[in-house]
């Protein structure tokens, strides 16, 4: 359930429920099936990159170019879902990008490597900024921090479960003449494909197209939906596309996300070949790869709960970033695997922790008539910390063999949206104070 039943009425619990049990399990998964397609080729670069002949500056670079196409798309993907409806929009993105995931199947060398990631990324361009602008439809400010981190804990589960599935999976080496990690690809986007056709079904575009709900769930729950429009409206202004790509707050939002984000997607990644290094199996690898996974799915819900119990964003989007800052650097002063595997645990739950006060604290910042295009530019902006770090590792860890030193770049985005956040959150906290204060 979205919230709990104090101070509530009873439409607003039963309504929240329903729309809570409707829609944010079916979208968990499909999100979960997201990021196990988005990374897995982490775990195929165990038998892929020898097979093929990709080093690790052409792995990173190949990681990374899947954020080149994904950046570029979402502005133009979350427009196009406002237009055409989510219904449509986000079946479409899991039928497109379960197809390109499989074609994963097929790379032969880098440049096909290359060619595929790119693909990948253009496919799967809009989900998730498509997802948070579709959950601002059916949820009131008050529920977002909670709801967004309920929803995004498929991330970290993702590689939580994932990881030893991957693993197994590259044991059906041989089977019908292809290697483990070709089937590993193929059997992995089947469930996107078929959660595109079942979305179409499924997922209503808006409250009004809810007949799940009563008549007075409806009603209640479009009023209230259209006055906070109205209020963020009359806080923040309308912007234009254009004012809204160059508003300082969005500026700063996608400075914030970068590292975070670029954390996140460099480690789901790069972690398999990280603790590998250690001279382990590849099920040893998946089971160690699990662990840092599992806590951050825990503790990103209660971190979503403490931030809309405290009714506060800035410090809950801040101390992640400072804990993911300090436990990034902290990695280059062991080469020992117990400290390594510790040292991953605090940096992957700081990644995904952030995610659910950061997204409310965002979608307050923007009026409902710039969300879609600044949620897409954040988002877009923000993975471009993906694209940067996970090349960079790859890169570095060519030039210095040193994986902890290929970590440093995203501990230093990180610093920085940590302090962004910090000195841009108050300041807009005190305009906000002198706007509610009569005259």
């Amino acid at each position: 359930m979205a919230a709990t039943n104090a101070g509530l009425s009873p439409i607003e619990t039963l309504t929240m429920r329903q729309v809570t049990l409707r829609i944010v399990p079916f979208l968990m998964v499909c999100y979960f099936i997201a990021f196990v397609d988005r990374v897995n080729a982490g775990f195929a670069a165990l038998q892929m990159n020898q097979d093929v002949g990709l080093s690790p500056s052409v792995f990173g670079i190949g990681g990374g170019l899947f954020y080149v196409t994904y950046v570029l798309l979402e502005i133009p993907s979350n427009l196009a879902m406002e237009r055409v409806g989510a219904r449509i929009w986000i079946a479409r993105i899991l039928v497109t990008w379960g197809l390109v995931s499989g074609a994963m199947a097929l790379v032969v060398g880098p440049w096909s490597f290359y060619t595929v990631r790119l693909l990948l990324g253009a496919a799967e361009a809009g989900f998730f900024p498509g997802v948070i602008l579709y959950l601002t439809y059916w949820f009131p400010a008050a529920y977002r921090g909670r709801i967004v981190a309920i929803f995004m804990v498929a991330i970290p589960v993702s590689s939580f479960l994932g990881s030893p599935i991957s693993a197994a999976l590259l044991q059906t080496d041989g089977w019908l003449g292809l290697r483990g990690w070709q089937w590993m690809f193929i059997l992995e986007a089947l469930p996107a494909i078929l959660l595109g056709v079942a979305a179409f079904v499924w997922l209503p575009s808006r409250p009004a197209d809810a007949t799940w709900l009563s008549s007075e769930g409806r009603a209640w729950l479009t009023a209230r939906l259209a006055t906070e429009r109205v209020s963020r409206t009359q806080a923040v202004g309308h912007m234009s596309l254009w004012q809204v790509m160059r508003n300082k707050y969005v500026l700063a939002a996608s400075l914030i996300y970068a590292g975070a984000s670029g954390a996140s997607q460099c480690l789901s990644l790069w972690q398999p070949q990280i603790i590998k290094s250690f001279g382990l199996t590849n099920m040893e690898t998946g089971l160690l790869n699990s662990i840092p996974f599992g806590i951050a799915s825990v503790l990103m819900i209660l971190w979503g709960r403490s931030s809309d119990a405290m009714k506060e964003r800035v410090w809950h989007t801040a101390i992640p970033l400072a804990l993911l800052a300090g436990s990034l650097t902290a990695a280059l002063l062991t080469t020992s695997l117990v400290p390594t595997i510790l040292i991953l645990c605090v940096a992957v739950t700081a990644t995904y922790i952030v995610k659910g006060p950061f997204w409310a604290l965002s979608t307050e910042w923007l009026s409902a008539g710039a969300a879609a295009a600044g949620i897409a530019q954040i988002n877009a902006m923000g993975n471009i910390g993906g694209f940067v770090g996970t090349s960079l590792l790859g890169i570095i860890k060519d030039r210095t063999d040193s994986y902890p030193l290929g970590l440093m770049p995203l501990a230093v985005i990180s610093a920085a949206g940590c302090v962004m956040a910090l000195t841009l959150g108050r300041r807009r906290q005190a305009t906000d104070n002198l706007a509610v204060k009569p005259a």
